[in-house]
């Protein structure tokens, strides 16, 4: 029965000013009612952000080369997306998908078109967030193929839901006591030195087919063609570490799932919209694959996913199959409408590709200033790979010392303390950038400075 006593909700106590005390309220409550599970790199509060620069609630200034880790890929308030976002605000905010059609949604559809990888490529889902879409894209494979068994690379990451989690084999931290997790998935190597044991100077003629051994065993001592569904395969590891796939690795998958009629599903989910140089990280290897996976960076920090395929391929879904209350939601396809058209009208990929080389230059002279740190750097790749004293492999250095554990968390604490907020990833000590795609070179410069001088003061305490 409904009380008809009146009732009044408690006002909020918290003041939003930029003080020092209204940021320590916002993080005793915080540390109070904020699980622990989630984990922050620094309980700092962003206030406001523009391009690459955030200001918090306490007034510091910081250069964000993370960008939400990956998602903010036109910087933060983009002014496109936000006069976007208003609109579709004013207009119509929540449009169920089951229900009926909204404008930003089917013109999205149209504006992604343009974009993919290969024309097959022409049935779209959108959900929120990647894990979703994981689980989606396993489910259309399931359907289509009639078969259970998924293959997953080591290394990679698809997230944390029950099901994605089920198919990350990038750190057990994601999923440790949670099992059982989704069964029938099996693990390959993927081609990467370290991860195989190998050293670093191992040929990627090498690597390549020490991978290719490894996956046609477990077709044959594992899963068997006729039972696997799907191959999943990130274009570059994230969490694994920001490694490529060599383009010899993803055709010869390619050709490895059209014989036993096996899906190749790629998680572009970090690595999509210009974020290597391509549109999508798939194009280096010129390979198309059977569903993709996309999400983070082509709604500039709103929540959408979503998964791509053929119109043969999701024919397998029965209608109902698919859905969400809140997937493909109307003004998250608006931000991404308006994101997607940008960098159609814009030269994004001319500037990653020149910014690109500009950070790896800058990273290259770093690993090479030894007198400043350099001999702490192992290996760059699209991230910087420090040494690590519990590794056979990358424990040496010239000086001889016992070096600390974590040096990647180390320099990123060196960079947070000078205004650069960069991101660990792998069971590795790796340092990702992983900036907005629309960076000046005088971001890069300001970006390499600050790096520069963490690196010294790590290196320099390594030796004290």
């Amino acid at each position: 029965m409904i009380s008809t006593t009146a009732a009044h909700i408690p006002e909020l106590t918290t003041k939003l000013a930029a003080t020092s005390s209204a940021t320590a309220e916002l993080q005793a409550t915080a540390d109070r009612h904020i699980t622990k599970a989630l984990g922050r790199l620094r309980n700092h509060v962003f206030k406001e952000g523009k391009g690459l620069n955030v200001l918090t609630s306490d007034g510091r200034q910081l250069l964000d080369f993370t960008s939400g880790i990956g998602v903010t890929s036109l910087g933060h308030c983009h002014p496109d997306v936000t006069t976007a976002i208003i609109a579709q605000a004013q207009s119509i905010v929540h449009v169920q998908c089951a229900i009926a059609l909204s404008e930003p949604y089917v013109q999205l559809v149209e504006s992604l078109l343009t974009m993919m990888p290969d024309p097959s490529l022409d049935s779209f889902f959108f959900w929120n967030s990647g894990s979703e879409a994981i689980e989606a894209a396993v489910k259309v494979a399931r359907s289509k193929t009639g078969r259970n068994n998924i293959i997953v690379m080591q290394g990679s990451y698809h997230g944390r839901t029950n099901g994605a989690a089920g198919l990350t084999r990038s750190k057990t931290n994601f999923f440790a006591g949670t099992g059982p997790l989704m069964p029938c998935v099996y693990t390959t190597s993927f081609p990467y030195w370290h991860s195989l044991g190998l050293c670093k100077d191992t040929s990627e003629e090498e690597l390549v087919q020490r991978a290719i051994l490894d996956v046609e065993n477990v077709l044959r001592q594992q899963s068997a063609p006729e039972d696997t569904a799907a191959i999943f395969l990130e274009p570059v590891l994230g969490e694994g570490g920001y490694i490529p796939a060599p383009a010899a690795y993803v055709q010869h998958l390619r050709k490895l799932c059209t014989q036993h009629g096996i899906l190749l599903v790629v998680d572009e989910i970090q690595t999509g919209f210009c974020r290597t140089g391509k549109v999508f990280a798939i194009e280096h290897s010129g390979v198309t694959p059977d569903i993709m996976v996309f999400a983070k960076g082509f709604a500039n920090g709103m929540p959408l996913s979503g998964i791509v395929t053929s119109n043969e391929m999701m024919s397998a879904m029965p209608a109902g199959s698919l859905g969400g209350t809140y997937s493909g939601n109307a003004v998250a396809c608006a931000a991404a409408l308006a994101t997607t058209r940008y960098m159609r009208s814009h030269d994004i990929l001319g500037n990653v590709q020149t910014t690109s080389k500009k950070i790896m230059d800058g990273l290259k002279d770093m690993q090479a200033d030894m007198a400043n740190g350099g001999w702490i750097i192992e290996e760059l790749m699209v991230a910087i790979e420090f040494k690590d004293p519990k590794s056979r492999l990358t424990s040496g250095n010239i000086h001889n010392v016992n070096l600390p554990a974590g040096l990647n968390k180390l320099v990123q604490d060196a960079c947070y303390d000078r205004g650069l907020l960069t991101l660990t990833t792998s069971i590795y000590p790796v340092l990702r950038l992983i900036p907005a795609l629309i960076l000046s070179e005088e971001d890069v410069d300001s970006m390499l400075r600050l790096m520069k001088t963490a690196v010294a003061e790590v290196a320099k305490n390594a030796l004290a």
